[in-house]
């Protein structure tokens, strides 16, 4: 009877402190995409972020910090992309992140996006109308 009495007080110490652990964290399943990544070139490093519930992903840092010269729009081509949300408003869902946007500096297009996890990577699907026609890029994860 001793025996079972300090197992289960070993199982349900062990159980407060995982749960204790996850609090204290306050991260669920769908924040482990917030973290610095590499830009698929390495030019650059992304910084996942969460706001409110959506995710976005801003420009931390640029090899060679530049303008957004390529944006369509004549009163945005002066403002710079480093700070820039490049990412943005993706909802989690079933284990990816849709509904979201990226906006591609090297062209000033925005696509319709969706993300999903590889191990420490993102796969960031950019596309028009449906995702079959589109580019996937992978963000290799910094930190």
């Amino acid at each position: 009877m001793k025996q079972i009495t300090k197992t289960s007080l070993f199982s349900i110490a062990i159980l407060l402190l995982y749960v204790g652990g996850l609090a204290q964290t306050g991260k669920s399943v769908s924040d482990k995409i917030i973290g610095v990544y590499w830009s698929p070139k390495k030019d650059a490093k992304i910084e996942m972020y969460k706001k409110g519930d959506r995710y976005f992903g801003r420009t931390i840092w640029a090899s060679n910090p530049r303008k957004d010269t390529q944006n369509p729009d004549s009163k945005l081509k002066n403002r710079d992309l480093l700070g820039l949300d490049l990412l943005t408003n993706f909802s989690y869902e079933d284990g990816a992140y849709t509904q979201g946007q990226v906006y591609d500096p090297e062209n000033g297009k925005t696509y319709s996006c969706k993300i999903s996890i590889s191990g420490l990577n993102l796969k960031v699907r950019g596309y028009i109308g449906i995702s079959l026609f589109g580019r996937t890029e992978t963000f290799e994860r910094i930190l």
